[in-house]
Protein backbone atom coordinates (compact mmCIF):
# COMPACT_ATOMS: atom_id res chain seq x y z
CA UNK A 1 0.00 0.00 0.00
CA UNK A 2 1.07 3.46 -0.83
CA UNK A 3 2.54 5.80 1.64
CA UNK A 4 -0.13 8.11 0.92
CA UNK A 5 -2.80 6.17 1.62
CA UNK A 6 -1.23 5.30 5.27
CA UNK A 7 -1.17 8.96 5.73
CA UNK A 8 -4.87 9.65 4.53
CA UNK A 9 -5.74 6.44 6.85
CA UNK A 10 -3.67 7.80 9.43
CA UNK A 11 -5.74 11.25 9.00
CA UNK A 12 -9.26 9.84 8.66
CA UNK A 13 -8.65 7.75 12.26
CA UNK A 14 -7.25 11.27 13.41
CA UNK A 15 -10.56 13.07 12.53
CA UNK A 16 -12.70 10.44 14.11
CA UNK A 17 -11.11 10.09 17.63
CA UNK A 18 -11.75 13.86 18.02
CA UNK A 19 -15.11 13.48 16.04
CA UNK A 20 -15.93 11.32 18.74
CA UNK A 21 -14.38 13.23 21.67
CA UNK A 22 -16.09 16.45 20.68
CA UNK A 23 -20.26 14.42 20.57
CA UNK A 24 -18.94 13.10 24.15
CA UNK A 25 -17.59 16.21 25.72
CA UNK A 26 -20.39 18.79 23.78
CA UNK A 27 -23.69 17.51 23.35
CA UNK A 28 -25.26 19.11 19.98
CA UNK A 29 -27.95 21.79 21.24
CA UNK A 30 -31.03 21.16 20.54
CA UNK A 31 -34.43 23.79 19.13
CA UNK A 32 -37.82 24.56 20.21
CA UNK A 33 -39.83 21.90 18.47
CA UNK A 34 -37.62 19.31 19.98
CA UNK A 35 -36.93 20.19 23.30
CA UNK A 36 -40.10 22.37 24.07
CA UNK A 37 -40.31 25.81 24.82
CA UNK A 38 -41.51 29.12 23.95
CA UNK A 39 -41.42 31.07 21.05
CA UNK A 40 -42.23 34.96 21.17
CA UNK A 41 -42.88 37.22 17.72
CA UNK A 42 -42.57 40.99 19.15
CA UNK A 43 -43.12 43.91 16.99
CA UNK A 44 -41.48 46.73 17.23
CA UNK A 45 -43.79 50.17 17.94
CA UNK A 46 -43.25 53.71 16.32
CA UNK A 47 -42.75 56.71 18.96
CA UNK A 48 -43.28 60.18 18.92
CA UNK A 49 -39.02 60.53 18.82
CA UNK A 50 -38.21 57.48 16.30
CA UNK A 51 -41.12 57.88 13.73
CA UNK A 52 -40.10 54.94 11.95
CA UNK A 53 -38.35 51.17 12.08
CA UNK A 54 -35.26 51.31 10.41
CA UNK A 55 -33.33 48.10 10.03
CA UNK A 56 -30.91 49.84 12.09
CA UNK A 57 -33.90 50.28 15.01
CA UNK A 58 -34.58 47.12 14.88
CA UNK A 59 -31.08 46.11 15.15
CA UNK A 60 -30.87 47.98 18.41
CA UNK A 61 -33.95 45.77 19.58
CA UNK A 62 -32.18 42.78 18.83
CA UNK A 63 -28.94 43.81 20.45
CA UNK A 64 -30.76 44.25 24.24
CA UNK A 65 -32.65 41.59 23.66
CA UNK A 66 -29.93 39.41 23.28
CA UNK A 67 -28.69 40.74 26.36
CA UNK A 68 -31.54 40.25 28.47
CA UNK A 69 -32.00 37.19 27.14
CA UNK A 70 -28.19 35.80 27.73
CA UNK A 71 -28.15 37.28 31.60
CA UNK A 72 -31.36 35.47 31.89
CA UNK A 73 -29.32 31.93 31.64
CA UNK A 74 -31.61 30.25 28.70
CA UNK A 75 -29.91 27.43 27.20
CA UNK A 76 -29.93 28.12 23.50
CA UNK A 77 -31.78 30.96 22.61
CA UNK A 78 -32.90 32.01 19.06
CA UNK A 79 -33.28 35.50 18.18
CA UNK A 80 -33.64 36.85 14.44
CA UNK A 81 -35.01 39.71 12.62
CA UNK A 82 -38.27 38.60 10.52
CA UNK A 83 -39.56 41.09 8.39
CA UNK A 84 -39.30 45.47 8.16
CA UNK A 85 -40.80 45.29 12.04
CA UNK A 86 -40.07 42.40 13.87
CA UNK A 87 -37.81 40.24 15.91
CA UNK A 88 -38.74 36.45 16.81
CA UNK A 89 -36.86 34.87 19.98
CA UNK A 90 -37.20 31.42 20.63
CA UNK A 91 -36.63 30.03 24.70
CA UNK A 92 -36.14 26.17 24.25
CA UNK A 93 -37.01 24.92 27.61
CA UNK A 94 -38.06 28.03 29.00
CA UNK A 95 -40.59 27.05 32.05
CA UNK A 96 -42.13 30.55 32.65
CA UNK A 97 -42.94 32.37 29.29
CA UNK A 98 -44.57 35.24 31.22
CA UNK A 99 -41.21 35.91 32.75
CA UNK A 100 -39.86 35.98 29.63
CA UNK A 101 -42.86 38.34 28.13
CA UNK A 102 -42.16 40.82 31.03
CA UNK A 103 -38.52 40.28 31.05
CA UNK A 104 -38.44 41.27 27.23
CA UNK A 105 -41.36 43.67 26.83
CA UNK A 106 -40.09 46.20 29.06
CA UNK A 107 -38.45 49.28 27.74
CA UNK A 108 -36.24 49.74 31.03
CA UNK A 109 -35.79 53.33 30.73
CA UNK A 110 -33.85 54.02 34.64
CA UNK A 111 -34.14 57.59 35.49
CA UNK A 112 -32.93 59.50 38.58
CA UNK A 113 -35.25 62.72 39.76
CA UNK A 114 -35.24 65.48 42.30
CA UNK A 115 -38.63 65.94 44.35
CA UNK A 116 -39.84 69.41 44.12
CA UNK A 117 -39.64 72.01 47.29
CA UNK A 118 -43.37 72.74 46.45
CA UNK A 119 -45.29 69.96 44.34
CA UNK A 120 -48.93 71.17 43.08
CA UNK A 121 -51.48 69.59 45.36
CA UNK A 122 -52.93 66.44 43.86
CA UNK A 123 -50.82 65.37 41.51
CA UNK A 124 -49.34 62.95 43.61
CA UNK A 125 -45.95 61.21 43.57
CA UNK A 126 -45.71 59.82 39.53
CA UNK A 127 -46.85 63.10 38.41
CA UNK A 128 -45.47 66.57 38.10
CA UNK A 129 -43.32 66.53 40.87
CA UNK A 130 -40.18 64.94 40.20
CA UNK A 131 -37.76 67.51 38.71
CA UNK A 132 -35.42 65.60 35.88
CA UNK A 133 -31.88 65.69 36.43
CA UNK A 134 -30.17 64.16 33.60
CA UNK A 135 -29.09 60.71 35.33
CA UNK A 136 -30.19 58.01 33.50
CA UNK A 137 -29.53 54.30 32.78
CA UNK A 138 -27.43 55.29 29.93
CA UNK A 139 -24.73 56.44 32.24
CA UNK A 140 -25.11 53.11 34.29
CA UNK A 141 -22.10 50.78 34.20
CA UNK A 142 -23.38 47.83 35.83
CA UNK A 143 -26.24 46.68 37.87
CA UNK A 144 -26.34 43.68 40.05
CA UNK A 145 -28.80 41.95 42.54
CA UNK A 146 -27.88 41.91 46.21
CA UNK A 147 -29.13 41.25 49.53
CA UNK A 148 -30.81 43.54 51.64
CA UNK A 149 -28.67 44.87 54.29
CA UNK A 150 -30.87 44.69 57.92
CA UNK A 151 -34.01 42.67 55.49
CA UNK A 152 -35.17 39.64 54.12
CA UNK A 153 -35.62 41.16 51.11
CA UNK A 154 -33.17 42.29 47.54
CA UNK A 155 -32.17 45.29 46.21
CA UNK A 156 -30.44 45.95 43.27
CA UNK A 157 -26.98 47.56 43.29
CA UNK A 158 -25.91 50.12 40.99
CA UNK A 159 -22.32 51.04 39.42
CA UNK A 160 -22.24 54.73 37.57
CA UNK A 161 -19.67 55.87 34.81
CA UNK A 162 -17.76 58.55 35.72
CA UNK A 163 -19.75 60.97 34.51
CA UNK A 164 -22.64 59.19 36.41
CA UNK A 165 -21.05 59.22 39.42
CA UNK A 166 -20.53 62.84 39.02
CA UNK A 167 -24.46 63.55 38.08
CA UNK A 168 -25.54 61.26 41.27
CA UNK A 169 -23.18 63.30 43.82
CA UNK A 170 -24.05 66.44 42.57
CA UNK A 171 -27.87 65.28 42.12
CA UNK A 172 -27.47 63.74 46.38
CA UNK A 173 -25.68 66.96 47.18
CA UNK A 174 -28.63 69.16 46.46
CA UNK A 175 -30.84 67.17 47.92
CA UNK A 176 -28.58 66.45 51.36
CA UNK A 177 -30.80 67.41 54.63
CA UNK A 178 -33.34 69.20 52.57
CA UNK A 179 -36.33 66.51 53.21
CA UNK A 180 -36.60 66.31 49.61
CA UNK A 181 -36.49 62.74 48.20
CA UNK A 182 -34.40 61.43 45.42
CA UNK A 183 -36.73 59.66 42.86
CA UNK A 184 -35.99 56.54 40.59
CA UNK A 185 -37.87 55.74 38.15
CA UNK A 186 -38.41 52.57 36.05
CA UNK A 187 -39.97 53.54 32.70
CA UNK A 188 -42.03 56.30 34.27
CA UNK A 189 -42.86 54.62 37.22
CA UNK A 190 -41.64 55.49 40.75
CA UNK A 191 -39.69 52.33 42.24
CA UNK A 192 -37.89 53.68 44.70
CA UNK A 193 -37.43 57.05 46.35
CA UNK A 194 -34.86 57.38 49.15
CA UNK A 195 -33.91 60.48 51.50
CA UNK A 196 -30.83 62.07 51.17
CA UNK A 197 -29.31 62.92 54.57
CA UNK A 198 -27.75 66.00 55.67
CA UNK A 199 -24.10 64.66 55.72
CA UNK A 200 -24.04 64.89 52.25
CA UNK A 201 -25.24 68.17 51.32
CA UNK A 202 -23.17 70.21 49.22
CA UNK A 203 -21.24 67.46 48.11
CA UNK A 204 -23.32 64.23 47.59
CA UNK A 205 -22.34 60.52 47.91
CA UNK A 206 -19.56 59.94 46.05
CA UNK A 207 -18.39 56.82 44.65
CA UNK A 208 -20.66 56.37 41.78
CA UNK A 209 -22.78 53.83 43.48
CA UNK A 210 -26.66 54.11 44.36
CA UNK A 211 -28.86 51.48 45.72
CA UNK A 212 -32.63 50.54 44.71
CA UNK A 213 -34.10 49.49 47.67
CA UNK A 214 -37.56 48.39 46.36
CA UNK A 215 -39.28 49.67 49.52
CA UNK A 216 -39.35 48.73 52.78
CA UNK A 217 -39.47 44.80 52.40
CA UNK A 218 -37.07 45.26 49.19
CA UNK A 219 -37.78 42.94 46.17
CA UNK A 220 -38.59 39.30 45.51
CA UNK A 221 -35.10 37.77 43.74
CA UNK A 222 -36.80 36.99 40.68
CA UNK A 223 -37.73 40.73 40.84
CA UNK A 224 -34.53 41.85 41.58
CA UNK A 225 -32.80 39.72 39.31
CA UNK A 226 -34.90 40.87 36.50
CA UNK A 227 -34.64 44.46 36.91
CA UNK A 228 -30.98 43.71 37.12
CA UNK A 229 -30.84 42.16 33.94
CA UNK A 230 -33.07 44.78 32.02
CA UNK A 231 -30.97 47.75 33.73
CA UNK A 232 -27.32 45.81 32.63
CA UNK A 233 -28.98 45.12 29.21
CA UNK A 234 -30.07 48.98 28.78
CA UNK A 235 -33.12 50.27 27.56
CA UNK A 236 -35.05 49.41 24.59
CA UNK A 237 -34.79 52.23 21.58
CA UNK A 238 -38.29 51.57 21.03
CA UNK A 239 -41.43 50.17 23.01
CA UNK A 240 -42.27 46.58 21.76
CA UNK A 241 -45.34 44.57 21.35
CA UNK A 242 -45.94 40.59 21.58
CA UNK A 243 -47.99 39.90 18.48
CA UNK A 244 -47.40 35.88 19.13
CA UNK A 245 -46.70 33.37 21.63
CA UNK A 246 -45.99 29.74 20.97
CA UNK A 247 -45.81 27.06 23.84
CA UNK A 248 -44.17 23.70 22.48
CA UNK A 249 -44.32 21.23 25.28
CA UNK A 250 -41.77 18.95 25.96
CA UNK A 251 -43.70 15.72 25.17
CA UNK A 252 -44.45 17.05 21.83
CA UNK A 253 -40.80 17.40 21.23
CA UNK A 254 -39.09 14.03 22.22
CA UNK A 255 -42.25 12.19 20.49
CA UNK A 256 -40.60 14.17 17.83
CA UNK A 257 -37.21 13.06 18.32
CA UNK A 258 -38.41 9.69 19.13
CA UNK A 259 -40.34 9.27 15.48
CA UNK A 260 -37.35 11.38 14.17
CA UNK A 261 -34.52 8.69 15.31
CA UNK A 262 -36.81 5.99 14.15
CA UNK A 263 -37.14 7.44 10.89
CA UNK A 264 -33.39 7.79 10.78
CA UNK A 265 -32.20 4.81 12.15
CA UNK A 266 -34.77 2.64 9.58
CA UNK A 267 -33.68 4.02 6.47
CA UNK A 268 -29.89 3.86 7.40
CA UNK A 269 -30.41 0.37 7.67
CA UNK A 270 -32.06 -0.29 4.29
CA UNK A 271 -29.55 1.88 2.62
CA UNK A 272 -26.83 -0.23 4.26
CA UNK A 273 -28.11 -3.38 3.65
CA UNK A 274 -28.88 -2.66 0.03
CA UNK A 275 -25.31 -1.60 -0.62
CA UNK A 276 -23.92 -4.20 1.21
CA UNK A 277 -25.96 -6.91 -1.34
CA UNK A 278 -26.06 -4.94 -4.25
CA UNK A 279 -22.64 -3.66 -4.26
CA UNK A 280 -20.85 -6.28 -2.22
CA UNK A 281 -17.24 -5.15 -1.08
CA UNK A 282 -17.82 -1.36 -2.30
CA UNK A 283 -20.69 -1.51 -0.33
CA UNK A 284 -19.49 -2.71 2.77
CA UNK A 285 -16.84 0.18 2.60
CA UNK A 286 -19.33 2.49 1.51
CA UNK A 287 -21.01 1.25 4.93
CA UNK A 288 -17.69 2.02 7.10
CA UNK A 289 -17.42 5.65 5.12
CA UNK A 290 -21.45 6.34 6.23
CA UNK A 291 -20.42 6.17 9.73
CA UNK A 292 -16.90 8.11 9.45
CA UNK A 293 -19.53 10.42 7.68
CA UNK A 294 -22.23 10.07 10.38
CA UNK A 295 -19.81 10.81 13.06
CA UNK A 296 -17.79 13.99 11.11
CA UNK A 297 -21.14 15.13 10.44
CA UNK A 298 -22.59 15.24 14.32
CA UNK A 299 -19.14 16.60 15.77
CA UNK A 300 -18.97 19.30 12.84
CA UNK A 301 -22.61 20.31 14.16
CA UNK A 302 -21.47 20.39 17.49
CA UNK A 303 -18.58 22.64 17.18
CA UNK A 304 -19.98 25.30 15.08
CA UNK A 305 -23.14 25.38 17.82
CA UNK A 306 -25.93 24.21 14.74
CA UNK A 307 -29.09 24.12 17.03
CA UNK A 308 -30.36 20.77 15.76
CA UNK A 309 -34.44 20.89 14.43
CA UNK A 310 -36.67 18.59 13.03
CA UNK A 311 -35.44 20.58 9.89
CA UNK A 312 -32.03 20.08 10.93
CA UNK A 313 -32.62 16.20 11.18
CA UNK A 314 -34.31 15.98 7.94
CA UNK A 315 -31.07 17.84 6.51
CA UNK A 316 -29.32 15.44 7.89
CA UNK A 317 -31.26 12.47 6.83
CA UNK A 318 -31.01 13.84 3.26
CA UNK A 319 -27.43 14.15 3.31
CA UNK A 320 -26.95 10.71 3.93
CA UNK A 321 -28.72 9.94 1.03
CA UNK A 322 -26.48 12.41 -0.98
CA UNK A 323 -23.26 10.35 0.81
CA UNK A 324 -24.77 7.32 -0.39
CA UNK A 325 -25.17 8.56 -3.89
CA UNK A 326 -21.51 8.93 -4.42
CA UNK A 327 -19.96 5.79 -3.73
CA UNK A 328 -22.78 4.45 -5.98
CA UNK A 329 -21.34 5.91 -8.79
CA UNK A 330 -18.06 5.12 -7.39
CA UNK A 331 -19.11 1.14 -7.55
CA UNK A 332 -20.89 1.73 -10.61
CA UNK A 333 -17.88 2.88 -12.70
CA UNK A 334 -15.44 0.65 -10.83
CA UNK A 335 -17.77 -2.29 -12.20
CA UNK A 336 -17.62 -1.07 -15.99
CA UNK A 337 -13.59 -0.96 -15.60
CA UNK A 338 -14.04 -4.58 -14.41
CA UNK A 339 -16.23 -5.23 -17.11
CA UNK A 340 -13.69 -3.75 -19.27
CA UNK A 341 -10.85 -6.00 -18.61
CA UNK A 342 -8.86 -4.06 -16.32
CA UNK A 343 -7.28 -5.44 -13.16
CA UNK A 344 -8.37 -4.56 -9.91
CA UNK A 345 -6.24 -1.97 -8.73
CA UNK A 346 -6.48 -0.15 -12.17
CA UNK A 347 -10.28 -0.19 -12.05
CA UNK A 348 -10.37 0.76 -8.93
CA UNK A 349 -8.40 3.92 -9.44
CA UNK A 350 -10.00 4.71 -12.41
CA UNK A 351 -13.15 4.33 -11.11
CA UNK A 352 -12.58 6.88 -8.28
CA UNK A 353 -11.05 9.40 -11.14
CA UNK A 354 -13.52 9.11 -13.25
CA UNK A 355 -16.62 9.61 -11.05
CA UNK A 356 -14.82 12.24 -9.19
CA UNK A 357 -16.36 15.06 -12.04
CA UNK A 358 -19.81 13.81 -11.13
CA UNK A 359 -19.66 13.54 -7.92
CA UNK A 360 -17.79 17.00 -7.63
CA UNK A 361 -20.84 18.52 -10.37
CA UNK A 362 -23.47 16.92 -8.03
CA UNK A 363 -22.36 18.62 -4.54
CA UNK A 364 -20.99 21.80 -6.03
CA UNK A 365 -25.08 21.90 -6.95
CA UNK A 366 -26.32 20.71 -4.04
CA UNK A 367 -24.06 23.19 -2.16
CA UNK A 368 -25.73 26.18 -4.61
CA UNK A 369 -29.28 25.15 -3.67
CA UNK A 370 -28.35 25.12 0.06
CA UNK A 371 -26.71 28.82 0.01
CA UNK A 372 -30.35 30.44 -2.43
CA UNK A 373 -32.37 28.61 0.52
CA UNK A 374 -30.65 29.64 3.63
CA UNK A 375 -30.31 33.24 1.76
CA UNK A 376 -33.84 33.76 0.87
CA UNK A 377 -35.48 31.30 3.65
CA UNK A 378 -37.60 33.86 6.12
CA UNK A 379 -37.72 31.25 9.15
CA UNK A 380 -34.92 29.88 11.05
CA UNK A 381 -36.38 26.66 10.47
CA UNK A 382 -36.21 26.35 7.10
CA UNK A 383 -32.27 27.83 7.54
CA UNK A 384 -31.73 25.09 10.00
CA UNK A 385 -32.53 22.75 7.10
CA UNK A 386 -30.33 24.34 4.40
CA UNK A 387 -27.29 24.62 6.76
CA UNK A 388 -27.79 20.80 8.10
CA UNK A 389 -27.58 19.83 4.46
CA UNK A 390 -25.00 22.09 3.88
CA UNK A 391 -22.84 20.31 6.27
CA UNK A 392 -23.67 16.86 5.41
CA UNK A 393 -22.66 17.63 1.80
CA UNK A 394 -19.60 19.01 2.38
CA UNK A 395 -18.47 16.18 4.27
CA UNK A 396 -20.24 13.65 2.31
CA UNK A 397 -17.43 14.51 -0.72
CA UNK A 398 -14.74 14.08 1.89
CA UNK A 399 -15.86 10.35 2.90
CA UNK A 400 -17.35 9.25 -0.43
CA UNK A 401 -13.70 10.26 -2.10
CA UNK A 402 -11.06 10.06 0.65
CA UNK A 403 -12.26 7.66 3.09
CA UNK A 404 -13.97 5.02 1.03
CA UNK A 405 -10.69 5.04 -1.50
CA UNK A 406 -8.25 4.46 1.13
CA UNK A 407 -10.40 1.70 3.14
CA UNK A 408 -10.61 0.21 -0.35
CA UNK A 409 -7.04 0.32 -0.37
CA UNK A 410 -6.81 -1.23 2.55
CA UNK A 411 -8.91 -4.31 2.21
CA UNK A 412 -7.29 -5.03 -1.40
CA UNK A 413 -4.14 -6.06 0.58
CA UNK A 414 -6.05 -9.10 1.09
CA UNK A 415 -5.36 -11.27 -1.92
CA UNK A 416 -9.03 -12.73 -1.16
CA UNK A 417 -10.45 -10.16 -1.09
CA UNK A 418 -9.18 -9.22 -5.37
CA UNK A 419 -12.00 -10.98 -6.54
CA UNK A 420 -14.14 -8.91 -9.54
CA UNK A 421 -16.97 -10.60 -8.18
CA UNK A 422 -17.22 -8.60 -5.13
CA UNK A 423 -17.31 -5.77 -7.13
CA UNK A 424 -20.42 -7.07 -9.09
CA UNK A 425 -18.42 -7.40 -12.07
CA UNK A 426 -18.86 -10.17 -14.71
CA UNK A 427 -15.34 -10.62 -16.61
CA UNK A 428 -13.00 -11.48 -14.26
CA UNK A 429 -9.83 -9.76 -14.20
CA UNK A 430 -6.68 -9.59 -16.14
Amino acid sequence: MKQRYWLTLLLVVVLTAGAVYVLINRPIPRGLDLVGGTQLTLEAQPTAEVKSITPEVLQGVKTVLEQRINALGTKEPLIQVRGQNQVVVQLPEEKDPERAIKLLGDTAQLEFRKEIPNPVPGLGAQGQTWEKTGLTGKELEYAQQVPQQGGQGWEVALDFTDKGGQLFAKTTGALGGTGRRLGIFLDDRLVSAPSVGPEFAGTGITGGKAVITGGGTGFALEEATDLAIKLRAGALPVPIKVVENRTVGASLGQDSIQRSLNAGVAGLIAVSIFMLFYYRLPGLVANLALVVYAILNLALFALVGVTLTLPGIAGFILSIGIAVDANILISERTKEELNSGKKIFTAVDAGFDRAFASILDGHVTNLISCAVLFWLASGGLIRGFAVTLAIGVAISLFTAVTCSRVFLQLLLNLPALRNPWLFGAKVPAK
